[in-house]
């Protein structure tokens, strides 16, 4: 039985008992008109309905029917943001997407995705227990990023993240090690091709990547100092130069004794190995961390070099990274002041009037690095 107009736009279907809604969003780029068609079991509730599309028409908040999937409009999502987001930012979205997004809602239509959907797709990540919380809070507010630009874009009208209570983010935790700890893993690494990367991370604070990132040309052995002032990344394949964390980031070290001893000492081996390879040499020898042939490490391979260290000597677990919490907590426990530890670190937090730090050494760091030199290392001795 053919359905029976109630009034314009709505009708009655006797047999299947329902009230179908006709939508018009107007027309597209070809002059033909838009339709969408919602259906009803009452009468008020399809004038409810009715009412709220024309009320959003007169409103200028409809959005035109789409069934571009959620996996393509993140993608245009990317492409925009690569424009002012840092390469390592872009994988990580890339990869969380690809690995844990696309798989469940990547080929639904953006305009179906609804709040109810979302939460099942959180739930179903909590149960994976494959990512922690704040791994899945990330997804999160990537997730809220994507929606809140269609709803500028106008393919969506409203955010249906906005609904799902933030996901809670746990303390990181922060392990280290203890001055003795520190002076027994010193003990074991001595003379080791990972002794450099210790002292750097432990002595001066280095992050991984800093160190991986450390080049000659930024070590001076007059004034016995080290400039911080590049990362070195590798993403997915690609290997990625970048300027230091932050502006506070850009720091310049002072090298205790024992550090600019051990730093001659490796640049006469590269320039040893410089010579005897001559053109067969794959690295310029620029890197202070790198192979026989002059090619840097990967940062990557630095962290599991560490921690087959740790392993083989039955250590307490920590990582590379948390020696620069050991620095920082042997600091503390000396009294040297956070202000001074911070700028040691080259935290971003770090407040420095007239970008003095940037351009000169700052005596602050001297007395951060020469408390921890002091007690892990007996440099008269040396």
């Amino acid at each position: 039985m053919a359905r029976k107009k109630i009034q314009k736009n709505i009708s009655y279907d006797e047999e299947r008992r329902l009230y179908y809604v006709t939508l018009n969003f107007g027309k597209d780029a070809s002059g033909k008109y838009i339709k969408k068609y919602k259906t009803a079991t009452r009468l008020p509730d399809a004038r409810k309905i009715l009412k709220k599309h024309e009320a959003d028409k007169t409103n200028d908040q409809l959005v035109m029917p789409t069934k571009i999937t959620f996996h393509d409009y993140s993608e245009q999502f990317l492409k925009r943001k690569e424009r002012n987001r840092a390469a390592t930012t872009i994988y990580g979205y890339k990869t969380a997407l690809q690995k844990h997004v696309y798989p469940d809602l990547g080929q639904l239509s953006i305009q179906s995705i609804s709040v109810s959907r979302l939460n099942l797709f959180f739930d179903g990540l909590f149960e994976k227990k494959e990512l922690g919380a704040n791994s899945i809070r990330k997804i999160y507010d990537l997730l809220k990023s994507i929606f809140k630009s269609a709803v500028a874009d106008e393919v969506i009208s409203k955010n249906p993240i906005e609904k799902i209570e933030p996901i809670k983010k746990q303390k990181p935790e922060h392990n280290y090690y203890t001055i003795d700890q520190f002076r027994k893993l010193l003990e074991i690494i001595a003379g080791d091709r990972m002794e450099i990367v210790v002292l750097l991370a432990g002595i001066l604070g280095l992050r991984r990547e800093e160190i991986a990132g450390l080049q000659w040309t930024n070590v001076d052995f007059v004034l016995r100092t080290i400039k911080i002032v590049q990362s070195r990344i590798i993403v997915g394949k690609n290997e990625i130069i970048k300027d230091t964390k932050s502006e506070s980031s850009y720091r310049i070290l002072k090298m205790p004794d024992y550090l600019s001893e051990l730093l001659v000492t490796i640049k006469e081996n590269q320039n040893r190995n410089r010579e005897l390879l001559g053109d067969s040499a794959k690295g310029d020898f620029s890197y202070v961390v790198s192979w026989e042939d002059g090619t840097p490490y990967r940062p990557n391979y630095l962290s599991d070099l560490f921690k087959k260290i740790i392993d083989d000597n039955d250590l307490p677990h920590i990582r590379l990274h948390d020696l620069r919490h050991t620095f920082a907590s042997i600091a503390n426990d000396l009294g040297v002041s956070i202000y001074d530890i911070s700028k040691a670190l080259g935290h971003a937090e770090t407040r420095i009037t007239d970008k003095v730090y940037t351009h000169m050494f700052d005596s602050t760091h001297a007395r951060a690095i020469d408390a921890i030199a002091s007690a892990v290392v007996d440099i008269e001795k040396k």
